[in-house]
C-alpha cells in the first residue's frame, strides 16, 4: 500500500482554525449526529446542542438530567432519537431512556429557553429485557412512523424496539449474536442496516465475529459471515450498504453472503467512516506516536488526502465536508476540490491515466471526461505514440470534433490510425458524408479490399444508418470499385444509382433491364424515365418490352370488365415515357404502334395519336439500318440528329447512301399510309370530334406536305373549299373536276358553288385548259348555276382560252333562251286574251241583263221549281238544296276560296322582309325572284289594300236576287 500515489484532493475548511462554539464546551461531548443541515452534540451533562453551517450554534436544550449517551438525528423526519439517563424514579425501573423529538415543534421554557417537543419516552430496560451496558445505537427509518431501533448491548445481544413510539405502538424483540451456550459474552461493537427491497438486514460486530439477521425472517435468522471483529468507532456502512470494518493489519468489507474485498492498510484504526465513495481512515501511527488522517480513492488506489491530526474523538460528514472534532474540542473541516481543480494538479504532472480513472470513478459527465482523454491523446501525440494517442481519440467520439483529429493525422501521414478511427467513427454512425469519403479513399489508396469488404457488404455495417450511401457510391465509382458501388445501392434500395453504374460505368444493359424487371412497377417506372435514353439507344426491342408491360399489364384480362378504364388510369402512361426516345423516333413509333394495338380506349389515346400523327408525317424522321430493325441494335449506322454516320470506306459511300435513300421514301410512304389509316380510324362517324387534336393534325399536314391527309381532313370537316383549294396548290386538274363531282352535287348535300369557284380557277389560271373548262362547263349548264353573262365574263379574262371552247355552250344557251322567250310570248298572248274576255264579261255583267234558262237544279238535277235561287256564275238551285248558305254557289266557291287564299298568303308574304332577302340571297339568280314579287304584285310604289277589299266585297256579293 505504500506504492499507493498520494495527492491532495482535498482541502482545508475555514483556515483550519474552526472549534466548537463555547455555547456547547460546558460539559464532555459524548456523542454527536448529523443530518438535514444540522449536527447534533451530546453531551455529559445531559444537554443536546445543534449546530449550523460553518459549527455556528443554533440553539440548546436540555434532553436528559444525567447524560446523552446516543443521539441520531433523522434523516426523512425532522427527529432526534437520544438515548441517555435520567433520575431513577424507583430500584426496580432503570434510568435509562429513549426519546424522541420532533425539532419542527418548538415550545418555551421560561423567558429564553427553547425546547423542541418530546413526542415520545421510552424505558429500554423492562423485565424481560434485563438492563445492560449499552454499546452501540442506530435508528432505521422505515415507513413513517414506523422506527427500527437496535440497540447493542455489552452482553452480546441486541434489543430491538421496532413500532410508532409516539402513539407507544410497538414491538420488542432480542437477538441474540454469540451462541447461548457460550459463557464469555462479547460487547456489540457496531451495528449496520441492509436494505434490498423486501428484504432486511441487520449487520452485528463483536470484537470476535461479524453477524447477519435476516429480520424479515420470523423468527429472525442468524448468520455468521465471519470469526473476526473489530473495536468500537471501527465500523461504517458504504453507500452501498457495505459493511465496513477497520483492523489493525487491514480494512474489510463484507456483503450478505460473506466476506469481500480486503484493504491491507496498516495500523491501529481508530475511526473508519465513508464519504461519498472515499474511504475514511484515522490510523494510529505506532512508530512516531501521531494519528493520520487519510482519505482513500479504492478505485483508482490512490490516497485523496492525508493529514496528521490531534486526537479525535467524533468523526461526521456534513454539508459536503468531512468534520473531525477532537478531543479538545478543536474541529477540523475538510472539504473536496472541485473536479477541474483535481485535473489540473494532475495534467501539470501528465499524471493523465490517473485523471482519466479519476473523472470516470466519480462519473463526470460525458463532455468531461472526453476532454481528459484529448489532452492524454494530445500528450501521446506529442510523444509520437500514435496508437496510444488514437486508442484515446477513439473514446472521445461523440464529444470531439472529428476534424480536430482527422487532421494531426492526416498531417502526420498515419493513414492506419486514421482509417482506424473513422472506422469507428461510422461504427458509432456519427461519420458524415466528408467522413465517408475520406474512410473510402483510405481503402482505395491502401488497396485493403478485404477491409473494403466488410464496411461495404457487412450486416452492420451497409445501410443509411452507417454511412451515407451516396458518398459511398460516389467514391467507389471513382476508384473503380464498381462492384462495391453496386452491392451498396442495391442494399440502400437506391436502384436509379445500381442503374447508373450498370449503364455509365460498366455498360451491362442486359443486367440492367433484368434488374428494371424485378423491381416494382413504381420504381421501375422511375427508373426507366431516367435511364431510358440510354436504355433506346443500346437495347430499344426489350426496353420497348418492358415498357408494354409496364403500361399495359394484366390490360388484357381486365379491358373487358367493367373497371377497365379506371384500371387503365392506375396505369402508367406512354405519354410518360415520350422523354426517353427524343433521339430515336422510330422506337417511339414502335412502341406507340403496339400499345395502341394492345390497348383501344386509353385515357391518352389523344396525346398518342398526335405524336403517331407527328412521326408519320414527318419528313425528317431517323431511320434505323436493316440490321437495327430485325435484331433491334444498329452495330453499323446510328442516325443522331437526323445525320446518318457509315463508318465505311469511301468508296463504298455513295452506293450505301443511295440504298439507304430508297429505303428512306419506302418508309415514308409506308409511313403516310399508316397516317392517313390513323387519321381515319381516329375519326368514326359517330363522333363529332376525332380522337386526335384536329388542328395539329392539319398544322402537320401543311407541313409536311401531306396532301392526302389535308383532303381527308378538310373533307370531313365539311371545309370544301379548302379542298379545292389543295387541288388547285398543287394544280391538280382531274382531282379538282372529280372532286367537284363528288362534293358539288347539292342533291347529295355537297356545295354546288363549288363550281364556280373552278370557273373562276380556270378563268384566272393564264394556260390553256380549254378540255377541263368545257367539262366544268358541262355541270354548269346541268345544275343551271350560273348565268351565262356571268361564265363569259369569267372565262374571259384567260387569254389562253377562244370563243371555240365556249361556242357549243353559247349556242344551246342561246337556243334555250329562244324556246323560253317563245313560251313567254305564248303565255303573255294567252293572258291578254283571257284578260279581254274577262273584262268583257264584267263589262256584260255590269251593263246587261242575265237570263237564266236553266230548268233542272245544278244540285239535285230534278225540274228546278219555286222557289229558286240563281247565281250570276249561271248555276240555279233549288233554295232547299243551298242549306244555310244561300250567298255562294257551291259549285264555284271552292275556286273563288282559293284565289283569296292565294292573294292573302301573297300579302302576308310582301310584310316578311326577312324571307324576300333570304330568297334572293339563295337563290341562283336573284333578279328572276326580285321580277316574280313583282309580277305577283307584292311589290308596289302604291297600295291596292283598298281596291282589293273592293272588288274582293263586290264579287263576295254577287250573288243571286
Amino acid at each position: 500500500m505504500y506504492q499507493w500515489r498520494k495527492f491532495e484532493f482535498f482541502e482545508e475548511k475555514y483556515g483550519g482554525k474552526s472549534s466548537i462554539p463555547e455555547d456547547v464546551t460546558a460539559g464532555k461531548i459524548e456523542c454527536c449526529s448529523s443530518g438535514r443541515g444540522k449536527v447534533v452534540i451530546g453531551c455529559d451533562d445531559g444537554t443536546v446542542s445543534l449546530l449550523d453551517r460553518g459549527l455556528k450554534f443554533n440553539f440548546s436544550f436540555q434532553s436528559h438530567s444525567s447524560s446523552v449517551l446516543f443521539l441520531q438525528h433523522l434523516k426523512q423526519r425532522n427527529f432526534l432519537v437520544t438515548v441517555g439517563e435520567d433520575e431513577q424514579i424507583s430500584p426496580q425501573q432503570s434510568a435509562m431512556c429513549l426519546k424522541v423529538f420532533d425539532l419542527d415543534k418548538m415550545q418555551s421554557e421560561g423567558t429564553s429557553a427553547i425546547t423542541p417537543d418530546c413526542i415520545g419516552i421510552l424505558r429500554i430496560f423492562t423485565n424481560q429485557f434485563p438492563e445492560a451496558n449499552i454499546t452501540s445505537f442506530l435508528v432505521l427509518e422505515e415507513a413513517p412512523p414506523i422506527l427500527l431501533i437496535a440497540i447493542g448491548l455489552d452482553n452480546g445481544c441486541i434489543y430491538c424496539i421496532k413500532g410508532d413510539i409516539a402513539r407507544e405502538r410497538i414491538t420488542r424483540f432480542k437477538l441474540q449474536v454469540d451462541n447461548v451456550s457460550d459463557k464469555s459474552h462479547s460487547s456489540i461493537t457496531g451495528l449496520g442496516f441492509k436494505v434490498d427491497g423486501q428484504a432486511l438486514q441487520l449487520f452485528a460486530v463483536t470484537p470476535d465475529s461479524v453477524s447477519m439477521f435476516s429480520l424479515h425472517n420470523q423468527p429472525p435468522r442468524r448468520q455468521t459471515l465471519d470469526q473476526i471483529g473489530c473495536n468500537f468507532n471501527g465500523v461504517t456502512m458504504s453507500d452501498r450498504s457495505e459493511l465496513i470494518l477497520g483492523r489493525p493489519e487491514a480494512v474489510y468489507f463484507y456483503e450478505v453472503d460473506g466476506r469481500g474485498p480486503c484493504w491491507a492498510f496498516e495500523g491501529e484504526k481508530k475511526f473508519v467512516g465513508w464519504f461519498r465513495g472515499y474511504l475514511l481512515c484515522v490510523i494510529a501511527d505506532q512508530r512516531t506516536g501521531k494519528d493520520t488522517f487519510n482519505v482513500y480513492d479504492l478505485k483508482n488506489r490512490l490516497i485523496a488526502h492525508s493529514l496528521v491530526v490531534k486526537e479525535v474523538s467524533h468523526m461526521l460528514c456534513e454539508w459536503g465536508n468531512i468534520i473531525l472534532i477532537m478531543t479538545d474540542k478543536s474541529t477540523l473541516c475538510i472539504g473536496e476540490k472541485d473536479m477541474e481543480s483535481k485535473l489540473d494538479m494532475l495534467f501539470k504532472k501528465n499524471l493523465y491515466t490517473v485523471a482519466i480513472n479519476l473523472v470516470q470513478s466519480q462519473q463526470a459527465d460525458a463532455a468531461a471526461t472526453a476532454e481528459v482523454l484529448r489532452k492524454y491523446g494530445d500528450h501521446l501525440y506529442s510523444k509520437q505514440d500514435y496508437d496510444e494517442a488514437m486508442a484515446q481519440y477513439i473514446s472521445t467520439i461523440g464529444h470531439l470534433e472529428p476534424s480536430y483529429v482527422i487532421q494531426k493525422f492526416l498531417d502526420a501521414q498515419r493513414i492506419h490510425n486514421l482509417t482506424n478511427y473513422l472506422e469507428k467513427l461510422h461504427e458509432k454512425g456519427l461519420a458524415s458524408k466528408d467522413h465517408t469519403t475520406l474512410l473510402l479513399n483510405c481503402y482505395t489508396k491502401l488497396k485493403d479490399v478485404e477491409k473494403l469488404n466488410v464496411f461495404i457488404k457487412s450486416e452492420d455495417g451497409a445501410g443509411e444508418h452507417k454511412f451515407d450511401v451516396e458518398t459511398a457510391i460516389r467514391v467507389c465509382r471513382a476508384a473503380n470499385y464498381h462492384e462495391h458501388a453496386m452491392y451498396v445501392a442495391k442494399k440502400a434500395g437506391r436502384h436509379e444509382l445500381y442503374l447508373k453504374i450498370l449503364l455509365e460505368d460498366l455498360g451491362r444493359y442486359e443486367e440492367a433491364l433484368q434488374y428494371i424487371s424485378s423491381l416494382e412497377p413504381s420504381q421501375a417506372g422511375v427508373t426507366v424515365k431516367e435511364y431510358g435514353k440510354i436504355l433506346i439507344e443500346h437495347k430499344p426491342v426489350k426496353t420497348i418490352e418492358i415498357l408494354m408491360r409496364l403500361c399495359t399489364e394484366d390490360g388484357e384480362s381486365t379491358r373487358s370488365g367493367p373497371s377497365s378504364s379506371a384500371y387503365l388510369t392506375m396505369l402508367p402512361s406512354p405519354v410518360d415515357f415520350l422523354n426517353i426516345f427524343i433521339h430515336h423516333p422510330p422506337s417511339l413509333m414502335d412502341f406507340l404502334e403496339k400499345y395502341t394495338d394492345r390497348v383501344k380506349d386509353s385515357p391518352a389515346q389523344v396525346e398518342i395519336h398526335n405524336t403517331l400523327l407527328e412521326l408519320y408525317l414527318s419528313n425528317d424522321l431517323n431511320f434505323p439500318s436493316i440490321s437495327q430493325a430485325s435484331n433491334g441494335v444498329d452495330h453499323t449506322i446510328k442516325a443522331r440528329s437526323g445525320s446518318l454516320v457509315i463508318p465505311k470506306a469511301e468508296s463504298k459511300l455513295k452506293p450505301s447512301a443511295a440504298r439507304n435513300d430508297t429505303f428512306k421514301e419506302r418508309d415514308c410512304m409506308e409511313r403516310r399510309e399508316k397516317g392517313l389509316r390513323l387519321l381515319e380510324s381516329a375519326w368514326p362517324s359517330d363522333l363529332e370530334q376525332p380522337l386526335y387534336d384536329v388542328d395539329l393534325a392539319i398544322i402537320l399536314c401543311e407541313m409536311n406536305a401531306f396532301k392526302e391527309g389535308l383532303l381527308y381532313l378538310y373533307e370531313k370537316m365539311k371545309l370544301y373549299k379548302e379542298v379545292i383549294a389543295c387541288y388547285m396548290q398543287s394544280q391538280d386538274h382531274e382531282g379538282l373536276i372529280a372532286c367537284c363531282k363528288r362534293l358539288g352535287d347539292s342533291g347529295k348535300g355537297g356545295d354546288p358553288s363549288l363550281w364556280v369557284d373552278l370557273l373562276n380557277y380556270f378563268g384566272e389560271l393564264g394556260e390553256d385548259c380549254s378540255k377541263e373548262v368545257k367539262d366544268v362547263l358541262t355541270y354548269i349548264e346541268r345544275d343551271d348555276i350560273l348565268p351565262p353573262i356571268i361564265v363569259l365574263q369569267t372565262l374571259s379574262r384567260n387569254p389562253c382560252l377562244t370563243l371555240s371552247v365556249i361556242k357549243d355552250y353559247i349556242a344551246r344557251k342561246l337556243e334555250q333562251e329562244s324556246k323560253l322567250i317563245e313560251e313567254d310570248r305564248r303565255a303573255i298572248e294567252k293572258y291578254q286574251e283571257d284578260t279581254l274576255t274577262m273584262r268583257k264579261e264584267i263589262q256584260d255583267l255590269r251593263t246587261n241583263a242575265r237570263i237564266f234558262q236553266l230548268s233542272k237544279c245544278t244540285a239535285c238535277t230534278f225540274t228546278l221549281d219555286l222557289p229558286a235561287v240563281h247565281f250570276m256564275c249561271m248555276h240555279s238551285f233549288h233554295q232547299r238544296c243551298l242549306g244555310d248558305n244561300e250567298k255562294e254557289c257551291p259549285e264555284c266557291a271552292p275556286e273563288y276560296r282559293s284565289v283569296l287564299e292565294t292573294k292573302r298568303s301573297l300579302e302576308q308574304n310582301s310584310k316578311d322582309q326577312d324571307r324576300f332577302f333570304q330568297q334572293v340571297k339563295s337563290s341562283k339568280d336573284g333578279f328572276s325572284v326580285i321580277a316574280e314579287y313583282f309580277g305577283k304584285g307584292i311589290i308596289s310604289k302604291t297600295s291596292n289594300g283598298s281596291t282589293g277589299t273592293g272588288r274582293s266585297g263586290g264579287t263576295s256579293s254577287s250573288s243571286g236576287f
